[in-house]
């Protein structure tokens, strides 16, 4: 997918993504090379993996309505609902969480309302029942969403996959180990399948439980038919999970802020910036070796 004309795509997006040179001592001390891949300024409202990601199902859409899932605070449902306002496509975001239902909207769910997306909460029980066919269908039809296009939770399926593909081809040559946060697992399996030969992606995940190495290896499966690419997960730096944060890991992002200018989003980059870090600290990585952040998101508000 090529980059379009802002004036009249309202989603056209800032391809390739600018690559920056982090000068850190914590790398530096070890022979290592940091760089930035700064997706975060892809676009505007659809941020970084979320242009991505989107981008193709909305294509694939065709026009009609979207229906996605996500939680209280989920950027992709923030992503989605800015795509539906500027191309005036009807969205409608199905919320983990009925007890939310009634109560004031937070931030995030505000910012969904506003740009015009109906929200649909649903209890967590049936929520973690979404992909099954029946419930799936139930929770459509409860939504009023029955007829539109459905884009998974995180915007990761097959056409997501084959998106993010882009971002490995866009590191050709710039980096030997590129390191990525971790959802749904979408990002990687595209940007591994991107990459050339003698370069590897690295997963961090920000949930835990180590499930995600199945998932991403489905994603490649349904997108390319096989496992495509060099990948691993590492599943130490979840912070308590999705959503979770410490006070270690917010002055972690707070001195890395300040060293290099970037504001640091917490829940996702803030976790894999920390993982690197922790890594060169450990030896994980060669002297010489070229290490690439993925920046995939900003902090909100």
């Amino acid at each position: 997918m090529t980059s379009a004309d802002p004036h009249t795509d309202p989603l056209a997006p800032r391809l390739p993504s600018p690559l920056e040179e982090a000068r850190d001592d914590r790398f530096g001390r070890r022979g290592l090379r940091l760089l930035l891949k700064r997706d975060d300024l892809v676009h505007p409202e659809l941020i970084g993996n979320k242009w991505r990601k989107l981008a193709p199902n909305i294509e694939a859409a065709g026009g009609r309505a979207l229906v996605t899932f996500g939680g209280a605070y989920s950027g992709h449902l923030r992503a989605t609902a800015a795509a539906g306002r500027l191309l005036g496509l009807a969205t409608t975001g199905v919320v983990r969480g009925q007890e939310l239902a009634g109560r004031p909207l937070n931030p995030s769910l505000a910012r969904c309302a506003a740009d015009g997306m109906r929200l649909h909460f649903v209890d967590r029980s049936t929520y973690r029942h979404k992909h099954e066919p029946e419930t799936r269908a139930a929770i459509l039809r409860a939504a009023g969403a029955e007829h539109a296009y459905v884009v998974p939770e995180g915007g990761s399926n097959a056409a997501a996959v084959r998106g993010c593909r882009a971002l490995g081809e866009e590191l050709a040559g710039h980096a030997e180990v590129v390191a990525v946060a971790c959802g749904t697992g979408g990002t990687l399996a595209g940007l591994a399948a991107g990459l050339p030969a003698g370069s590897r992606a690295l997963g961090i995940p920000v949930l835990k439980g180590g499930f995600l190495a199945a998932d991403v290896q489905a994603l490649q499966e349904a997108a390319f038919g096989a496992r495509s690419g060099s990948w691993s997960l590492d599943d130490r730096f979840h912070f308590g999970g999705y959503a979770r944060t410490t006070p270690a890991l917010d002055a972690f992002a707070q001195d890395f802020e300040q060293r290099h200018s970037l504001p640091v989003e917490r829940l996702y980059v803030a976790k894999m910036l920390y993982g690197l870090v922790s890594l060169a600290e450990e030896g994980a990585f060669a002297r010489g070796t070229t290490v690439t952040a993925v920046v995939t998101g900003r902090p909100f508000p």
